[in-house]
């Protein structure tokens, strides 16, 4: 635990009430254009040896972060083993990834209607498996885990983050030119509806395509394409409302299959956050959220898949996109999770070259501005939580800068619901979003019957009590103005003081650590 004296000499750095800067004014979206892949655009870093890896990002910031910090939220999802870094941690030789078959990765993804036709944006990555033995793979499985050894977890729990570690020692496959089979899918995804909700099957849109760009030197792929509709069975996504599933199957590899989705012009779209909001994840409590993770099957959050199935029963033609800032090799078991729980839809996840803690950081702008870009006339709503700092500043800053796009944004405040969470989240940025645009909610049935669909993102019921700063400061530190809340904390939606403030660069520094370094780790 920090000590007192730690905290308190932090005291004389604070300083009163900044006001969000004002957000730059909404830019026109441009017209959505057949594009190569943008995942070259940040490079890789150097891969060091993983057990140092996982510490390195806390404990290089300096020697006044606690210990526990630095060991206990592990960076896992940092700084993952790829190419020679594999190769050298398993020890196999180049004749032995030879033999080797490929395999493919392939994201369920989202096409949209352009003045040429249909293009279908293709996201993946290729790459090899190389097999470890089992005492190898427990090894490097419980460098994924604290305080517990994979052998004392049940044997379901060991034999799941065996299951994950092997998918993230993979050996990725670069300048590989990858082709493709389109055909029409009579289904995909959960909620009771057939097909998984809004999608239909096309009529027609079967052929083969083959990627123009060769893989990244990391095994990457992204880049939309025009697609042919020779038979006319695709309808025009102007002309249409419904969207329509595409099943994609990489060639070569039975390992590389997804369901892809043609988005029309106009419509409502949800981008959702997975951990955590439609998960149990409990990222803030490093040991569980790794167990949970990495071990334990994956458990909805409440109700939530209530809430999701009402909206793709009662909203027709609604899209699902879910977007996770985890690393590609730790998708697949997020993709399995989302599919047999929620209603089918698109995915993004963190390309492998946005592999350091600032890329991390940029990666859910990044990926946001390009959906709401490629659908200038749709509307969003955007889902996720507050344990999520990088979500704390992304999703205020679509409201911003896309405010005729932008319909709602739905955040859980973890911090009202479970005592556990130590770690302070920043309102800031909310300042400058319209009120009636957001809420921050506590349980599922909190939105689950508001008109999303008319723009009825406030259920009024639900105590607001915002405050524009930093909430939920550790260890029950108050760092505001020396006022008691007024608001009693078992029914306001922030249960602790909000902290309005400037900070000087050194205190600035830590809380930067503690709220924009931690989390965003593992979303």
């Amino acid at each position: 635990m920090l000590s007192s004296l730690f905290w308190l000499s932090l005291l004389p750095l604070v300083h009163a009430s900044p006001y969000a800067q004002p957000g730059a004014a909404a830019a026109a979206a441009p017209q959505p254009q057949s594009t190569p892949s943008l995942v070259q655009l940040v490079p890789s870093k150097t891969r060091r040896g993983l057990t140092d890896d996982i510490k390195s990002v806390l404990g290089d910031l300096g020697s006044n972060i606690p210990s526990y910090v630095a060991d206990g939220v592990a960076n896992f999802f940092q700084e993952l083993p790829v190419g020679d870094g594999v190769k050298s941690s398993l020890g196999i030789d180049d004749s032995q990834l030879a033999a080797l078959p490929t395999q493919v990765l392939n994201i369920p993804s989202y096409g949209n209607w352009t003045d040429d036709g249909w293009n279908l944006r293709f996201r993946g990555n290729v790459y090899k498996q190389p097999e470890i033995e089992r005492e190898k793979l427990d090894d490097l499985a419980n460098i994924f885990l604290i305080d517990v050894d994979i052998e004392d977890l049940p044997s379901d729990e060991a034999d799941r983050a065996r299951n994950l570690t092997s998918e993230i020692f993979v050996v990725q496959q670069g300048d590989l030119n990858v082709s493709f089979h389109l055909e029409p899918a009579p289904s995909f995804g959960s909620s009771g509806e057939p097909g998984g909700g809004g999608a239909v099957t096309p009529e027609g849109g079967e052929q083969d395509i083959t990627l123009p760009y060769p893989t990244t030197d990391q095994g990457d792929f992204d880049v939309f394409l025009p697609i042919e509709n020779p038979s006319g069975g695709l309808q025009p996504g102007n002309d249409t409302s419904e969207l329509q599933r595409l099943n994609v199957y990489a060639d070569g590899t039975d390992s590389g299959n997804a369901t892809s989705y043609l988005v029309p012009t106009d419509g409502l779209t949800i981008i959702s956050d997975i951990d955590d909001i439609l998960r149990v994840t409990k990222i803030y409590l490093p040991k569980q959220g790794l167990l949970n993770s990495f071990a334990r099957p994956f458990t909805p959050w409440l109700n939530m898949p209530d809430v999701y199935a009402n909206w793709s029963r009662s909203i027709p033609d609604l899209h699902f996109h879910y977007l996770t800032t985890t690393p590609e090799q730790a998708t697949r078991v997020y993709m399995q999770f989302i599919y047999s729980t929620y209603p089918g839809g698109s995915f993004d996840t963190r390309p492998l070259n946005f592999s350091d803690v600032s890329a991390t950081l940029s990666i859910r702008k990044f990926l946001l501005t390009k959906i709401f870009e490629t659908f200038p006339q749709r509307k969003f709503v955007l889902v996720a939580d507050t344990s999520n700092s990088d979500v704390m500043k992304a999703y205020p800053q679509m409201a911003i800068e896309f405010p005729d796009q932008l319909q709602c944004i739905f955040i859980r405040n973890v911090s009202a619901t479970d005592p556990e969470i130590r770690f302070p989240y920043d309102t800031s940025v909310f300042e400058e979003v319209d009120r009636s645009k957001y809420i921050f909610f506590q349980e599922p049935d909190d939105i689950k019957g508001l008109d999303i669909l008319n723009g009825q993102c406030v259920n009024d019921s639900i105590p607001q009590d915002v405050t524009f700063g930093l909430q939920n400061l550790p260890f029950g530190i108050d760092l505001g103005d020396g006022d008691e809340p007024e608001e009693d904390a078992a029914t306001s939606i922030f249960g602790t003081a909000g902290y309005r403030g400037l900070l000087v660069p050194g205190a600035a520094a830590l809380v930067t650590i503690l709220v924009t370094t931690l989390f965003p780790l593992f979303h």
